[in-house]
């Protein structure tokens, strides 16, 4: 009996180790990522740049000439699928299968695809309004963030789309992933075959300035290298086409992220967006960022009111001469009440303008809360800063929209959970994930809910595993761990002269140690990632003998790659830090997408670059780099060799692979 009991204490105690491995794992990729995500925001705020390489991208892509699908001519040497239209069951299952065999739908058949899915989604309001009596159950996926495996997954154990077997896929098909492509091909598919029994609400990802950053354009231009220009823009079009949210029975609200304390239904159900005067509100390219129309009409009140004043004072400070002439007088008359009536047509206008620009406020504010919000457990609604973007919505927020609406329950998605799915809010809201292995190989599980008449929601989970089936769970933590530990050494990497400046605060003496609590400190007030650093300090920093952290040892284990020779220390940090940013700027000027630009591109990306970041870079330090990269020196560049000099190797795993 004393020996079980000592064996049921060490399993528990081995057990509870594992799991505060396994959530500060989870913790540690979910705050990468979403500060990322507040990253993306807050250069949208502070960068002007960034705005303008986004104007930059939409002048190239609308001065790019649409060539109308009917023009396009595929080759008899395609051997993929051949789509006609309107869409049959033929099609979408010749398109299952040769997704399955790694093949690549030809590029007219995408863009005709994309112009029926546009034509279709003009006429679909902002809010779907659904019923359970047609069908057994509906099904319901959270974010696939392209994994293509995840939604055959999906459609083997659930069944594909039909009259029977209806779907609700809530946004965030695309990004991330490696087959976001083929996802949104798949999905707007079975739309137009299924209109009635397949339905799509928009994500967070489904605006192109995220997809800038998180991979999708760039997929695109990859796999469709002629056509992929076209194939973007029209993207743009569908996404801000698609439906917010979803309603089961006038019972269940479905949206991708979630509600804030002024969510109004019924007033985005009223706004027609395919109206040419409101296509400011909801058909929104990005959620991001407001229109420039709408801030141009805060520019003509503004203006129409100096100029209405400085027309007035004129009139005031002029004065009546008595020996004029009645004729000068009835010209003046003339001439006041024409000017009168052309203020008050500009008065006019301008209030027209301003409600327009107070609508364009509130819809876009709405649309934003529905695509960025989170719930938290504490009460009220509060500014998501974490994710640079939404709200916090508690349970009363929660409970009073419900109630407003005549609602029980709130289904979402947007955030990875470790088993599919969880529920929070009494109950009355559930999250769905259906993206398995989200973070690493089996971080997390995939989950979807059938929903019946009844509104009782069931899950089913599930996760795409090739090489973890055979791993217990201490190893799948262990690898989880690793992953999310590298990603979190690079971060500290990426912010080594910013540490390392406050470190040396504490360390009056130049010991190269401070405390456990001033170590963490520092690291948070640099960071922000909200992680428990104590309980991480050992996985990355050593102890002296006296019990102080040795806080140069944060950086040991990894180094940067092969330096160019132009590129001094400091700058190369600089570069690693913002390596994506200079990746989404030359994606932007690369027009072919081939990976490879001209020394005069190289310079204009730079100028780019260092304006967007107020690096201060001078033009032959950028011209010694450009002629360090040009090995063939052909006069053009491989950017992306470029760009893998500025990656961090992990001496561990250089270890690993040397013993191996």
């Amino acid at each position: 009996m004393k020996a079980a009991i000592l064996i049921q204490r060490w399993y528990r105690r081995y057990v509870a180790h594992l799991e505060m491995r396994r959530r500060y794992t989870w913790n540690i990729f979910q705050s990468i990522e979403y500060a990322g995500e507040q990253d993306q925001k807050k250069q949208l705020i502070s960068y002007p740049t960034l705005n303008k390489l986004v104007m930059i991208l939409k002048h190239r892509f609308s001065t790019f000439i649409l060539m109308q699908y009917e023009q396009i001519v595929v080759s008899e040497s395609y051997s993929g699928p051949r789509l006609s239209f309107p869409l049959s069951v033929t099609d979408t299952n010749a398109l299952l299968s040769a997704f399955k065999e790694e093949q690549t739908l030809h590029g007219k058949y995408v863009l005709q695809l994309l112009y029926e899915t546009k034509k279709f989604l003009k006429q679909m309001p902002n809010v779907i309004y659904l019923s359970t009596s047609y069908a057994k159950e509906i099904t319901i996926c959270g974010d696939l963030h392209g994994s293509l495996d995840d939604l055959l997954l999906i459609f083997y154990k659930n069944g594909l789309p039909s009259a029977e077997n209806p779907y609700i896929f809530n946004g965030d098909f695309v990004d991330r992933g490696k087959k976001s492509t083929e996802i949104i091909i798949i999905l707007f598919a079975f739309l137009l075959l299924y209109p009635d029994h397949m339905h799509l609400n928009r994500g967070n990802h489904e605006d192109h300035i995220m997809n800038l950053r998180y991979g999708f354009t760039k997929e695109v231009m990859q796999k469709y290298k002629t056509h992929g220009r076209e194939i973007l823009q029209l993207l743009q079009d569908v996404f801000s086409l698609l439906p917010l949210a979803t309603v089961i029975d006038n019972k269940v609200l479905i949206v991708h992220g979630g509600i804030s304390d002024k969510t109004d239904l019924d007033f985005l159900s009223t706004v027609e967006r395919h109206k040419v005067g409101l296509s400011l509100t909801l058909q929104v390219k990005s959620a991001l960022r407001l229109p420039k129309r709408s801030t141009d009409h805060l520019n003509v009140r503004s203006c129409s009111r100096s100029s209405s004043r400085h027309s007035r004072r004129s009139r005031m400070d002029s004065p009546c001469s008595s020996g004029r002439s009645s004729r000068a007088s009835r010209r003046r008359k003339k001439h006041s009440t024409k000017q009168g009536s052309s203020m008050i047509y500009k008065y006019k206008k301008m209030l027209v303008n301003y409600e327009l620009f107070h609508i364009v406020i509130i819809c876009l504010i709405q649309v934003v809360d529905i695509l960025w919000s989170d719930p938290k457990n504490q009460n009220g609604c509060s500014l998501n800063s974490f994710r640079g973007g939404g709200c916090y919505f508690g349970p009363d927020v929660t409970q009073a929209l419900l109630q407003k609406h005549d609602l029980c329950l709130l289904i979402r998605s947007h955030e990875c959970k470790q088993e599919g799915y969880e529920l929070c809010h009494n109950g009355q809201v559930i999250t769905i994930f259906s993206a398995s292995n989200y973070y690493e190989e089996g971080s997390n599980r995939g989950a979807y809910i059938k929903l019946g008449p009844e509104l009782v929601p069931r899950f089913f989970q599930y996760q795409v595993s090739r090489s973890t089936r055979k791993l217990t769970l201490h190893q799948r933590v262990r690898v989880a761990e690793g992953s999310a530990l590298r990603a979190l050494k690079e971060k500290l990497y990426a912010q080594r002269s910013e540490l390392m400046a406050a470190f040396q605060q504490y360390d009056i003496d130049n010991t190269g140690r401070i405390s456990t609590s001033e170590w963490a400190q520092v690291v948070e007030s640099v960071l922000r990632l909200d992680l428990p650093w104590r309980t991480l300090r050992p996985r990355l920093a050593r102890l002296s003998a006296d019990g102080n952290v040795e806080y140069g040892s944060c950086f040991e284990d990894i180094s940067p790659g092969e330096p160019i020779p132009p590129v001094t220390p400091n700058l190369a940090e600089t570069l690693y830090r913002y390596r994506t940013d200079l990746e989404i700027i030359f994606n932007i000027i690369d027009k072919d997408h081939s990976g490879q630009i001209s020394i005069e591109e190289f310079r204009q990306t730079w100028k780019l670059f260092t304006s967007h970041l107020g690096v201060a870079v001078n033009d032959q330090t950028i011209d010694d780099m450009a002629r360090s990269i040009d090995f063939n020196k052909d006069g053009s560049i491989d950017f992306n060799e470029f760009l893998e000099a500025f990656r961090v190797v992990h001496k561990l795993d250089v270890k690993e692979q040397q013993q191996g």
